[in-house]
């Protein structure tokens, strides 16, 4: 089973948000060199799931931020620590744009 988020970069387009569903999730956010610059996460409190906390984004994408990927899933509170742990035990630290607020009580990866 693979923890990195493995599927394929789409641009950070009001056409691919839009054409999101209004599912639970997490998703990340890249720059042209497809560096993650952000993870983050669609939740209960997301008035559309996934396309509105994409959509947030649109205006003023974090770091950069020029292409996004999602996965749909009900965990994603989980899912998006792990993906952060794994983030930073592959590059050494968190994505530059969520450096300001990281979760409390994130875990290490061996």
């Amino acid at each position: 089973m693979h923890l990195q988020l493995t599927k394929p970069w789409r641009p950070l387009t009001e056409a691919n948000v839009a054409a999101l569903g209004g599912n639970l999730g997490v998703y990340q956010l890249a720059n042209d060199a497809g560096e993650v610059v952000f993870i983050g996460f669609a939740g209960g409190k997301s008035l559309f799931g996934l396309r509105s906390a994409l959509a947030e984004h649109l205006a003023a994408p974090p770091a950069g931020a020029s292409q996004f990927r999602v996965e749909v899933n009900q965990q994603y509170q989980s899912r998006y620590r792990e993906l952060l742990m794994v983030h930073r035990r592959d590059t050494g630290g968190l994505p530059v744009a969520n450096r300001d607020a990281p979760p409390v009580h994130l875990g290490r990866l061996s």
